[in-house]
């Protein structure tokens, strides 16, 4: 039984599991994107399915992928590309802002990306990780936002939540790859972030300005 109501031809993923392959950010992807040509049709899906984000794969052999949210087209995204690299094992993935390279490691699938290529996040760090729990919605104001604590500093461990406050669906996402890279290139450090209700991302930057940012993925709806 699946959780999820999606059109034949759609994958549905969940992508930066927790170590008991519980939770993770739902992704839906569109194998064939000749089936949605255009951007308007592109936007009138990913509204429908109601994800955070959408992938409409236009040529799986050379990665070429186009990422809508409810209600806006992304330049970048973080879980969707971890999960596309999964789904189509794929070693590169194309994007307008350029080349994402993916690896498979073990259990783990991972990108590599720019700080530059992100859309802007307001990152705002809270003084422990309960704060970062009892928080019931996402705090006032507008703009896409990233709170985090330490958990365990020494050991580079991270709780966060994310709230988009972009007027749409989506109140908070679950699992954020793309806030996550922005974080760990900030802090100059590898990262183990515990996101949402128990999802898993990894980060490690390297030293000529990318990131890796890496996370388990699973199969949930195989259209």
């Amino acid at each position: 039984m699946s959780d999820y109501d999606v059109p034949r031809g759609i994958d549905v993923l969940r992508v930066f599991c927790g170590p008991d392959g519980r939770h993770g950010n739902a992704l839906g992807v569109v194998r064939d994107g000749r089936s949605h040509p255009d951007e308007a049709s592109r936007q009138l899906l990913a509204r429908r399915l109601g994800f955070s984000e959408t992938v409409f794969v236009d040529d799986p052999e050379r990665g070429r992928v186009d990422i809508h949210t409810p209600g806006l087209r992304l330049p970048f995204a973080g879980h969707p590309l971890v999960g596309t690299a999964w789904l189509l094992d794929l070693e590169v993935l194309e994007l307008a802002v350029g080349d994402v390279f993916a690896r498979q490691d073990g259990e783990f699938t991972w990108i590599t990306a720019r700080p530059e290529w992100v859309p802007p996040r307001t990152l705002q760090q809270y003084a422990s990780a309960a704060e970062v729990e009892a928080l019931e919605g996402p705090p006032p104001g507008e703009g896409w936002l990233y709170v985090w604590a330490w958990e365990d500093e020494a050991a580079g461990r991270v709780r966060a939540r994310a709230f988009p406050r972009r007027g749409d669906a989506i109140v908070e996402d679950e699992a954020t790859g793309a806030a996550a890279l922005l974080l760990s290139a900030r802090l100059g450090r590898a990262l183990n972030i515990a996101q949402g209700r128990g999802s898993q991302i990894l980060t490690a930057p390297a030293p000529d300005g990318t990131v890796e940012v890496g996370g388990r993925v699973l199969m949930a709806v195989r259209g």
